[in-house]
C-alpha cells in the first residue's frame, strides 16, 4: 500500500469507485481530502459517455465533494476527440445522452440521419428500436460504427444495468460489422489521460472497479493496478481473468491516510 500511496499520480474511475448512482460510497471523501492534501495529481476518467465534465463536478458538489472541472474526463470527450483527427467535419448518428451530444458538438461532429460518416452509440435512457433499425441502416450504408466505451454492464444504486456493449450488440449482430470501442481499455483513452494528469505512467496508478476496463488498461498503459470491491466486480470474479491486479481493496477509502 505504502508503494501505491507514494504514487505521483491517479487515474481514477467514477462509477462502483467514487459513487453508485446518487449514493457517495464510503471512504471517496476521505480519498479527495487525502489526494489534495498530498499534492497528488490526478484524473476522474470515466467509461460513461452520460455527462459533461461540468456535471460530473455538480454532481460531486452536490454529493459534498469540491473538485475542480479540470480533473475530469470522459469517454465522450475521447470519442469526439478521435472522430475529430479521423474525419475533420464529420457527420454522426448518435445515441446517447447530452455528454456525448455535447462533446460531439463542441468538436464539429454534426448530426447526419441521411447519410452519416459514423454511427456512435453510447449510453442512453431513450434506447429504443428505432435506434437500432437506424443504427443498422447506416451502418449497412456505410457508416462507421463506433462505440463509447467497452463497458457491458455498469453499477447503479439497485443492482446492475447494460451499458454501451450491451446496446451496441444488436448493431454488431444485424449488421456483422464490429464496433470500435474508445473508452478504456483504448490505450488512445488512456494516453491522453497521462497527458492530462502529466506524470509518466510509471509514477502512476489506476484505481477502478472492472477487470476488463480498468484493470486492463492499467497493465497494458504501465500503471500500478489497483481493484475496488465496490462495483460491478466480487473477489471470485477475478479468478475469470487471466491477469490479476496488483491491490486489491474493499473500496477506496483504504487508500487514503489522513492527517488532521
Amino acid at each position: 500500500m505504502e508503494q501505491l500511496r507514494a504514487k505521483k499520480g491517479f487515474i481514477i474511475d467514477m462509477d462502483g469507485v467514487i459513487y453508485h448512482g446518487n449514493r457517495l460510497l464510503p471512504g471517496a471523501k476521505e480519498f479527495v481530502e487525502w489526494l489534495y492534501q498530498e499534492k497528488k495529481e490526478f484524473l476522474f476518467l470515466t467509461n460513461s459517455s452520460r455527462y459533461t465534465p461540468k456535471e460530473l463536478q455538480k454532481k460531486l458538489e452536490w454529493m459534498g465533494l469540491d473538485v475542480d472541472q479540470s480533473h475530469f474526463y470522459t469517454s465522450a470527450l475521447a470519442t469526439a476527440a478521435f472522430i475529430s483527427t479521423q474525419t475533420p467535419e464529420a457527420t454522426a448518428y448518435a445515441v446517447g445522452e447530452h455528454g456525448l451530444q455535447n462533446a460531439l458538438y463542441d468538436a464539429g461532429i454534426t448530426v447526419n440521419e441521411i447519410h452519416p460518416d459514423y454511427v456512435i452509440i453510447g449510453e442512453a435512457d431513450n434506447y429504443c428500436y428505432d435506434h437500432i433499425v437506424k443504427a443498422t441502416r447506416f451502418v449497412n450504408e456505410g457508416a462507421r460504427l463506433i462505440g463509447t466505451n467497452y463497458d457491458l454492464t455498469g453499477p447503479v444504486e439497485g443492482g446492475i444495468v447494460p451499458a454501451c456493449r450491451a446496446l451496441m450488440a444488436p448493431i454488431e449482430l444485424a449488421t456483422g460489422k464490429q464496433a470500435y470501442y474508445v473508452g478504456k481499455p483504448n490505450a488512445l483513452m488512456m494516453r491522453t489521460g497521462l497527458r492530462i494528469l502529466g506524470v509518466h505512467s510509471e509514477d502512476a496508478a489506476i484505481i477502478g472497479d472492472r477487470m476488463d476496463t480498468d484493470i486492463v488498461a492499467g497493465i497494458e498503459s504501465g500503471l500500478d493496478t489497483v481493484l475496488v470491491l465496490s462495483g460491478v466486480t466480487t473477489p471470485g470474479m477475478i479468478e475469470e481473468f487471466p491477469y490479476r491486479p496488483r491491490l486489491v481493496c474493499n473500496g477506496i477509502g483504504d487508500i487514503a491516510v489522513l492527517d488532521h
